[in-house]
Order: structure tokens, then C-alpha cells, then sequence
């Protein structure tokens, strides 16, 4: 997680809470293109470092609902970190939820995730 590693939450809280999303989102878009098995270690380095942003996020932020559903969606991530193979469809969905949390980094589900399965 050599990424990260150094950032601090006072560099963290410099941006918005829509940057910091789109950032854990970057991580999560990184993952999603490791799902062969062959690429394991990549995957789970890419949810390393979505976790460690998540919890960055979650220190700032102190509305309880938010910090709420922060909390749920990195319960949804250490479970895909944790699983002995990638799972694309739950990535997808744990991806789209993160991406649900503002007005602002919805208008990316489509770039990144394409129109919702049916």
C-alpha cells in the first residue's frame, strides 16, 4: 500500500468529500481489472488502498448517516478483500454503491460501470 501510506488526514481533508470518493472509486476501478486469479495480489494491494482512503474519509466526516454508510460500504469491501477469488459482480455492485453516495460521483456510474444489470 506504498500509495498511500504516507498520506495523512490533514492532506486528505484538503479535499472534498466528492474528490475523496472519486479517489477510493480510482482504487476501485484499479481492482476492478484484477479479477483473474493470476492477478490476486494486485487485487488485494487495490482493496488495501480503497480501505485505507475509506478510513481516511471516515475520520473526517462526522455526520453520523454518512459516516454510517461509510462504515457499511467498507464492511462490503473487506469482504471482497478477504475472499480466495475475485468476484466481479459484487465488486461491480460494491463499486456502484460507493459511487451512489453523492449527486456528484453518481454522474460517473455510467463512464465507469455502464447502465445497472437487469
Amino acid at each position: 500500500m506504498a500509495q498511500h501510506a504516507g498520506l495523512s488526514v490533514e492532506r486528505w481533508a484538503q479535499f472534498s468529500l466528492d474528490q475523496q470518493l472519486l479517489m477510493i472509486g480510482n482504487e476501485m476501478n484499479r481492482a476492478s481489472k484484477l479479477m483473474a486469479p493470476a492477478e490476486r495480489g494486485r487485487l488485494e494491494l487495490a482493496y488495501e488502498r480503497a480501505l485505507h482512503l475509506t478510513d481516511l474519509t471516515i475520520r473526517l466526516h462526522h455526520r453520523r448517516a454518512l459516516r454510517r454508510e461509510l462504515l457499511r460500504w467498507r464492511d462490503l469491501v473487506a469482504r471482497l478483500y478477504v475472499e480466495p477469488t475475485g468476484d466481479p459482480r459484487a465488486h461491480a455492485e460494491a463499486f456502484r454503491v460507493l459511487l451512489r453516495f453523492t449527486p456528484q460521483t453518481s454522474l460517473q456510474i455510467p463512464h465507469v460501470l455502464g447502465p445497472p444489470a437487469r
